[in-house]
């Protein structure tokens, strides 16, 4: 795997998924990268801080925009797991991401199923990178979640 590809970013934001699969976290991970540097990781945390909204987007947005003072992210790449809810792609709409990379499609809550115009009009999506890997890890995580809650 290439240093600074598609790829090598899309892995750093499936690592951050895993780390939210081994807390108990449904298991989404995200990176932002700027000048082909990770300046952001974030994994989801809605269990960990009580917070519904404290998605990987979310957590990732902010860390991004903290690090470069600045509230607009356009000069920025987002390699996310999984598609972005609603709420997360209005943050990235706001935002002005420049460029996302998503991994696998939520047929169930994903912003695609809401409205395809929810990000900014600018930003570029590109989609099924790890798609299948952040899949099974998706079902794996429900799966073990059903076994301790019947």
């Amino acid at each position: 795997m290439e240093l600074y590809s598609h790829e090598y970013f899309i892995n750093e934001a499936f690592k951050q998924a895993k780390l939210a699969f081994e807390e108990g976290e449904v298991p989404v991970g995200a990176v932002v990268v700027s000048k082909n540097k990770v300046i952001a990781r974030a994994y989801n945390q809605t269990e960990k801080l009580t917070d519904v909204t404290a998605h990987a987007e979310i957590l990732a947005i902010t860390a991004a925009a903290n690090y470069l003072g600045a509230k607009y992210l356009n000069e920025c790449r987002l390699y996310v797991t999984l598609e972005p809810c609603p709420m997360c792609a209005g943050a990235l709409y706001w935002a002005q991401l420049g460029e996302l990379y998503l991994g696998a499609s939520d047929p169930k809550r994903g912003y695609l199923q809401c409205n395809s115009q929810m990000l900014h009009p600018k930003t570029k999506v590109f989609t099924g990178m790890m798609a299948k890997e952040s899949e099974q890890l998706m079902l794996e995580f429900f799966k073990n979640l059903r076994k301790k809650t019947f």
